[in-house]
């Protein structure tokens, strides 16, 4: 019995330590991650901000030919997030993850895991998520 009641405690360790770790402002599973110091999607893709977009707007400034080239990380329109993560509506309604204010972006030209070719990119207007 001292087993099986030291196995659930352990359980209920790790649960309460991976619930914390999730409303630090860290990584929020399932849409993003943290790899090498930097957010990723869930598809370990680099994820970008953009300078146009105003922190706390609720408003994408990158849509039209401009989500072509830099897609928006969409979530769906139930998505729960806390922390530093919140959702904005984008003008077409779709649903877009943000940190800390600022709306979250793949780039067209970032091939594999790991690239980040978009940093820098317009005159420096957009810019990998460094945690």
């Amino acid at each position: 019995m001292n087993r099986i009641k030291r196995l659930l405690i352990g359980l209920v360790a790790v649960a309460t330590l991976a619930a914390c770790a999730s409303m630090t402002g860290g990584a929020m599973a399932p849409y993003t991650k943290v790899n090498d110091g930097m957010l990723v999607g869930s598809n370990n893709m680099t994820l970008y901000t953009f300078d146009k977009d105003t922190a706390g707007s609720g408003k994408s400034a990158c849509n039209g030919p401009c989500a072509a080239n830099w897609p928006p990380l969409l979530v769906d329109s139930g998505a729960a997030v806390s922390g530093d993560y919140s959702v904005i509506t984008r003008d077409d309604g779709k649903k877009q993850l943000a940190y800390k204010g600022m709306p979250l972006y793949f780039w067209v030209k970032d091939i594999k895991p790991g690239d980040k070719t978009g940093d820098g990119f317009l005159n420096g207007a957009w810019h990998i998520v460094k945690m």
